[in-house]
Parts: structure tokens; sequence; C-alpha cells
């Protein structure tokens, strides 16, 4: 069901957005290019992994060029809102977190790369929106609101980061997003938001009572014809196996806290979909921007293979109407259009993975993916 249709409400939904370290290099304003890594010290060395695998990166890029044929289907699809996980700093700060393996940022000169793409909110809670400290995070934050770029999951105070961000959708209602990160994505428990001290909201635990205490927040704010997205940085970063865990937390937040779409992510691959109660459930999304091309390790999970995620919703009721998902590839540092047989494969491995949950996954005509489910879209046999 496309976007606007019968007053149903689309949103762009993808996993991790990493725009910095490598990427920020091929922009014209480069922080100074020096890591504090095991093993790579210099940044421009992943564009010279990259290089190796898929050719020259053009330097300088434009602020679209990341975006690649991402920016067509955008247009094409014209969803009503688009939320990213955005996983850097936006700082030219220099005081790193200390004991931490990775850290990324992003020139705040290169904001423009995600107004290029109409970027309406980032969640920030994250394992590295904080690489560069509270001074980082406060500039991130200046930065994206800067730009009119909204915000959730992290501030200079704990009422701050506990803040949904609400994304108001003229003649259709409003998209309040809650983001939520937890360790098991690697975010150090130093990073948790206090009432005295900036960080991302961090869950505790999975419990039936955690969700319960969203859902009390939920409500405070939530009107009728509102839609409600829980964004969570969760669990590991290879592998298909979904935690019992995260399942019974994603149920939880939408029996009792109102949630209508878990926007999961911290996968570096896509990983199965579920759909409870009429309700959307990405466990997780897979990296959609990155400097990983190059490196080694994991090739079977096909990392450079990503999706955008088009959610069409009900908004009186949150139900999920239909979910379209376009195959991408990162390719030199841009996200490029997959192949049939790389959108294939894609939808074999979806297909497989959302067995487990009761769903389904074709490959349709144009190349995009469409989702089925018992009770919603088209028969599943």
């Amino acid at each position: 069901m496309p976007a606007g249709h019968g007053g149903a409400l689309t949103v762009f939904l993808c996993g991790d957005v990493m725009t910095g370290r490598g990427i920020d290099q091929v922009f014209p304003h480069p922080c100074p290019p020096h890591l504090h890594e095991p093993y790579v010290l210099d940044a421009r060395d992943y564009i010279a992994l990259a290089e190796e695998v898929n050719g020259p990166i053009p330097r300088p890029v434009g602020p679209s060029y990341i975006w690649g044929d991402a920016l067509a289907e955008l247009e094409r699809r014209a969803p009503d809102a688009r939320l990213i996980n955005l996983e850097t700093s936006i700082t030219t700060r220099e005081e790193w977190w200390p004991d931490k393996g990775i850290h990324y940022r992003m020139n705040p000169a290169h904001v423009a790369c995600l107004t290029a793409a109409r970027i309406g909110c980032c969640a920030l809670a994250n394992n590295h929106v904080l690489d560069w400290g509270y001074e980082g995070l406060r500039e991130t934050l200046a930065t994206l609101r800067g730009v009119g770029i909204a915000t959730a999951g992290a501030g200079a105070l704990l009422e701050q980061a506990r803040a949904p961000a609400v994304l108001d959708v003229p003649g259709k209602g409003r998209v309040v997003v809650f983001s939520f990160g937890t360790m098991s994505s690697g975010i150090p428990p130093e990073w948790a938001a206090g009432t005295d001290r900036p960080g991302v909201e961090l869950l505790a635990d999975l419990t039936p009572a955690t969700a319960r205490l969203i859902g009390a927040r939920v409500r405070s704010i939530k009107r009728t014809g509102d839609l409600v997205i829980a964004s969570i940085h969760w669990g590991g970063n290879w592998g298909y196996q979904v935690p019992l865990s995260q399942r019974e937390f994603a149920w939880t937040l939408i029996d009792e806290a109102g949630v209508d779409v878990v926007h999961g992510h911290s996968s570096h691959h896509p990983r199965g979909i579920e759909v409870h109660q009429d309700r959307l459930i990405l466990h997780g999304c897979g990296d959609f921007l990155n400097d990983y091309e190059g490196i080694r390790g994991y090739e079977d999970y096909r990392g450079d293979l990503t999706l955008m995620y088009f959610v069409t919703l009900e908004p009186t009721s949150g139900r999920l109407l239909s979910l379209r998902m376009t195959p991408m590839q990162v390719r030199r540092f841009q996200a490029c259009r997959a192949s049939s047989a790389d959108a294939g494969w894609l939808q074999g491995v979806l297909d497989r993975e959302g067995r487990h949950f009761g769903t389904r996954v074709t490959l349709e005509g144009d190349g995009s993916l469409a989702l089925h489910w018992s009770g919603g879209g088209p028969p599943t046999d």
C-alpha cells in the first residue's frame, strides 16, 4: 500500500548510519584522521581498504553522495517520516572516551549529509554517540538541533535523554519516537544519562517491569491517532539468533506499553522480521552506511547488503498495513541499488529467518521485498 493511500502513514526506517571515521574523511572538511584503535591509527586507511575492493572513491564528495540510489528511492516512495539510528558523534572535540576501542566522529560541517536525505529524526541511544565525550555529545545535539533534525535517546540530563521526539505529519497525526540502548550492544554502563550528567537512555534490563515503566511514559504523551516507535540498540553484531528475552520485551512493549513499531538495530546485517498483534518488530535492521568495505571476516553474512524499510501503518490503530523493503549494497561508501541476484539472496535469508516468527518475504517485480504474515498481507502459502 503506497504512502498516503486511504490516510495510511509510511515511515522510512533503516539501521545504523555511521558517517564518521572513513566516511568523514571523504567529505570536504574531515576531522583530523588520527584514531585510537588497537590496529588502525589513521581513518584514511579505511578509505584505502574500501578502494582495494571496489575501486576509487572520489574526494571530496558532496553531502548527498553517501545516499546514492537511496535518494531516488526515497523520492519514489515518499515516506511521511524518516528515522535513522545515527551511530557517530558530530564534533571536532579531541577528548575521546578512554578504554574504548573504536571512536566515530564526523565534522559538524558535514551535517548536510543528513539533511540531504531529509532525515527527520535520529535515534541516539547507541554505543558510538559518546565516543568523543560529554562535550562531543553536546555538540552533536546542538548540531542536529541547528538543522532541524529531532533526536531521541540522548541528552544533557536524564530527563532530556528520555524525552521522545515528536514528528508532526500534517493531515495524518504524529509519529512519536523513543530511543533506548542496552549494554548487550556494547554501550558502556557509564554512558547512562543521570540527573546530573549527560548520556543515553540505557535500559537496565529487558524485564516486563521495565517495559511497563516505558508504557507509563508512552501514555503520558500518546494521543489518539499517534504512532509510537521504540527504536532499540540491542544485541550482538553477527548472527541470526534472536534471544527470547528480546522477543518477549518487544511483545510487552506492544501489549502493555502502547508501542506500534519496534525498530531494532545493532546487528551488522538484517535479521528476521516478526509481526505481533499486527505490530511490526524489526529485530535487527543491519548497518545502512558504514566504512567497513575491505574489512575481512564474517563474509557469509554479506554485511555489504542492507535494506531500506518502508513501513505503512494505519494511524487510527497503529496496525501494520504493509512493509516494503528496498535492497541496497554499500560500495565506495555509497548506498547503491542491489543487483537482482543480491536482492534474491536477501529475500532468501529473510524468508528463512522469518519462518521462525511466522513471516514470509517475497521478491517483487520491481526488485523490492514484501513482508507477509498471518492475518495480514497476502496469504503466506
